[in-house]
């Protein structure tokens, strides 16, 4: 009897310990085969420096992966402002070099950033049109990772994302952990934007990977609040009675100095995703419910 070899889709997860990155693995299951790095190897996990172009070479040519998922990021917003070189390579140089490998290997590229590439000053949705114009050392590496990514990838989707959860260290999680001992709690209710679970990003990126739709993309939860609104409706969904009190910005970082600039408006419009498919994401109140469910 003949047997038959069935060939399983290769995809590298570059930051594969993070939030965005469990949730890919939780996504696809056993349907693929993972290619899973991490700056430090662990259980299944390859180690990769991003920023050291012959490491992603090597590692790339070697695995030939189908796909590449970048997901490794210098994410700390204040850390970035001291640390530029760190978050340059990372959040820039590391793209590039993921985008020159993937390129040499004919893999597709997607590549996540972030609402930090506006300066935050809109009073509408941000589409993929709009003009960036970063404010912070986080958003303009992030910026050069996305101008990296299209000047060297053939065959890339740069997705946007914002206020981000998962399984890993979050807003959501803080809440929670300062709720068990804070009757009251400091949030800042002029900062608004869109609250993305990683799980609903997972689900993008599964349905993008296959398509040959290339492209920027918005990828955020629908709806919009603020951090004091998202403070608020967990500690509803999780039954607790800590208080949020409303702050703005001024006097938040009046109590905390040394803050990074944040973007003030940062509500981003899934424009592109609703004009070529029929794919949409969760609405923000429904994603969290499910996160803080459990499910």
């Amino acid at each position: 009897m003949e047997t038959i070899e069935i060939i399983m889709k290769k995809i590298l997860v570059t930051g594969c310990n993070g939030q965005l990155g469990r949730a890919i693995n939780q996504e696809y299951g056993n349907e693929v085969e993972f290619i899973n790095t991490d700056v430090q190897a662990g259980d299944g996990v390859t180690a990769l420096d991003i920023t050291k172009v012959e490491d992603v070479l090597a590692l790339v040519r070697g695995k030939k992966p189908d796909v590449i998922i970048n997901c490794a990021a210098h994410t700390a917003v204040d850390l970035c402002e001291q640390q530029w070189d760190s978050a340059y390579r990372i959040n820039a140089i590391g793209p590039r070099n993921l985008s020159i490998a993937a390129s040499e290997v004919d893999a597709k590229l997607i590549h996540v950033s972030t609402d930090y590439v506006f300066d935050g000053n809109g009073s509408r949705p941000y589409t993929e049109f709009d003009a960036p114009g970063p404010n912070s050392a986080y958003g303009k590496t992030k910026l050069e990772g996305e101008n990296f990514v299209k000047a060297f990838a053939g065959k890339y989707f740069i997705l946007r994302t914002a206020w981000l959860y998962g399984d890993g260290k979050n807003f959501v999680k803080t809440m929670l952990r300062l709720s068990e001992n804070h009757d009251q709690v400091t949030v800042v209710d002029d900062q608004v934007g869109c609250p993305t679970s990683a799980l609903e990003l997972a689900k993008m990126i599964h349905f993008l990977e296959p398509t040959e739709n290339y492209g920027l993309f918005h990828a955020v939860c629908e709806g919009s609040c603020s951090w004091a609104d998202l403070a608020e409706e967990t500690f509803k969904l999780a039954g607790k009675n800590t208080v949020v009190e409303r702050v703005s910005t001024e006097e938040y970082c009046r109590r905390n100095p040394g803050q990074a600039p944040r973007p003030a408006y940062s509500i981003l419009d899934d424009y592109m995703l609703k004009l070529t498919s029929d794919f949409r994401m969760a609405d923000w109140k429904d994603a969290l419910k499910v996160y803080l469910s459990g499910k």
